[in-house]
């Protein structure tokens, strides 16, 4: 989303428009010369043919030469839409109650249902979701550092621990005094399994995986969770395990397994990225931070990337480098490469 003008590459600004990539808006606009309007190259409209597209660095280029702008993404829209959220993420930092979503469109004179699309385009959740999901994660790391269950509540800007609870059902599994004491009181099962892409771990609470990684063993899940209940199988986990499996030798097929995994806000906003990444598909490290509001946070965003405990489930795999190489990954390039030729990358 940065507003530096780039020298247009022509081949790499297709590929752009092709991916939707909002990485790119601000630093070029698409002129249809079929249909005379130009538009952001993440516009959601259907791809025009490449014999009809002039690409313009700029809305006031592209209306010398005639054209007008999509009345869909509003290509003209761009910094004041950046704008629009910085000052949002302002103010929201700085709350102590989530604002009604009718303020916060005041504060930066949009009209609320406008708004809330701008938002979560940039930012990947609602002004609300942000606003819950910061304030879970501040809690989590409180936790981690080892402050009370109620200091980190309270710490973290909820009134009472109740808004707490609410606030985390669905997002973490373990109760917050056992994520800070090592799954204290978690019974998590486990299995090694072989797979065409070596030894496998499993690990889950009643809530979800909480561990899925390549050659360790459950001596490495114990260093995680010293003071969880360790059991190896189950009848309900062995459904599970079925299919995990399945989703590991046909990447792209674990939308519906439950996840038990917790990080904080930016982290969980990273994953919920990697989430969205269709099978067949990469993104940068660049890409993911700009579609979670960050664009300047591409090392956090791989510190993100690699703090991943559920490996293919969140697949962190489907990210690499912007010169096309395939980076790092935790469990060796070699299984990486594996998972993107098997999902037709």
């Amino acid at each position: 989303m940065s507003t530096t003008r780039m020298k247009i590459d022509e081949d790499r600004a297709w590929q752009a428009v092709l991916a939707r990539d909002r990485d790119f808006d601000g630093q070029f606009v698409t002129g249809v010369l079929s249909t005379g309007i130009y538009c952001r190259p993440s516009c959601a409209a259907r791809h025009p043919r490449r014999e009809n597209v002039r690409f313009f660095d700029a809305p006031e280029a592209a209306e010398a030469a005639g054209l007008r702008p999509c009345l869909r993404c509003r290509p003209t829209e761009v910094a004041r839409d950046e704008e629009a959220v910085s000052r949002a993420l302002e103010a929201l930092a700085g709350a102590e109650e989530t604002p009604a979503l009718a303020q916060l469109a005041e504060r930066v004179g949009y009209s609320p249902a406008h708004f809330q699309r701008v938002f979560k385009r940039a930012v990947g959740l609602s002004p609300a979701e942000f606003l819950r999901v910061r304030r879970v994660g501040m809690a989590g790391d409180a936790l981690s550092a080892g402050a009370s269950v109620t200091q980190a509540i309270y710490d973290a800007g909820f009134g009472a621990s109740s808004r707490f609870y609410e606030a985390s059902e669905g997002r973490m599994g373990m109760a917050p005094s056992a994520w800070r004491d090592g799954g204290r009181g978690v019974t998590i099962r486990w299995a090694v399994v072989p797979t065409t892409l070596g030894e496998m771990l499993v690990a889950a609470t009643d809530k979800g995986v909480c561990r899925l990684s390549f050659n360790e063993s459950v001596d490495d899940l114990a260093e995680r969770f010293p003071k969880a209940d360790l059991v190896q199988g189950g009848d309900d986990f062995s459904r599970l395990l079925v299919d995990v499996v399945g989703a590991v030798e046909q990447p792209g097929q674990s939308r519906s397994i439950p996840l038990d995994v917790q990080g904080t806000a930016f982290q969980e906003a990273v994953w919920r990225e990697l989430q969205r990444i269709p099978p067949g598909e990469t993104r940068t490290y660049a890409q993911i931070a700009a579609a979670v509001g960050r664009p300047g946070a591409v090392r956090a965003t791989g510190s993100a990337n690699g703090a991943n405990n559920v490996a293919v489930l969140i697949p962190c795999h489907r990210v690499i480098r912007t010169d096309g190489t395939l980076g790092g990954y935790a469990y060796g390039l070699e299984i990486k490469r594996k998972l993107l030729e098997r999902e037709g990358t």
